[in-house]
């Protein structure tokens, strides 16, 4: 290219290059030796990594051949995961069945995390009327006499086993629910992924 295109097209402003695919690369016989606990809650090892590439089929796959493991029997959380995988690649239909199968016995579970998934479930759904009652049927479920006096003004604060002070939202996933409520008209991927989703402006 001449010196004067090159000023040309300085001037004009070049297109942007194209992005470029991520990396989606990695050892499957590893993962899947893994322990259930290191497999899924690992933050930098097991399928979050590959996640967090972007590479939201193939964790979902991953997550799906995990899920058929002997060890991995009953695990709801990686079904959960692999579901929202699925939401994060577009497969709605495939992430709600996925969803659905995550409920919590009534005896076991107040009632938090079944309200999240039904939260989810009407956001994947577009049924914004489902959301709401989600929602509101959340924010009414008593908290546990146990955990009273640790819930103020919202949050829930706690100190962890290693010390670790710990102040999160109260009641659990409120945050993402309202997140999804905010931006209602956009996919999941983008609804989860942008913080202004869950935090209002000036909030």
């Amino acid at each position: 290219m001449t010196l004067l295109s090159l000023a040309l097209a300085a001037a004009l402003g070049a297109p942007p290059e194209p992005s470029k695919a991520p990396d989606c690369s990695y050892d499957r016989d590893a993962m899947l030796t893994m322990e259930p606990d290191a497999f899924d809650q690992d933050l930098e090892g097991g399928w979050r990594p590959l996640a967090d590439r972007g590479c939201h089929r193939e964790a979902a796959e991953l997550l799906a051949a995990y899920a058929a493991l002997p060890k991995a029997a009953g695990n709801t959380t990686i079904l959960w995961h692999e579901g929202q995988m699925r939401a994060e690649a577009g497969q709605y239909k495939q992430a709600v069945a996925l969803m659905q199968r995550t409920y919590k016995p009534k005896d076991t579970d107040p009632g938090y995390w079944n309200a999240y998934v039904d939260g989810t479930i009407a956001f994947l759904q577009r049924d914004r009327a489902a959301l709401e009652k989600a929602r509101a049927t959340l924010v009414e479920i008593p908290t546990p006499e146990v955990l009273a006096e640790a819930v103020k003004n919202g949050r829930y604060h706690f100190t962890t086993p290693a010390e670790q002070e710990v102040d999160v939202p109260w009641p659990p996933n409120l945050e993402v629910l309202d997140g999804l409520l905010r931006c209602f008209e956009r996919d999941y991927h983008s609804a989860m992924g942008d913080q202004a989703c869950r935090k209002p402006e000036g909030g």
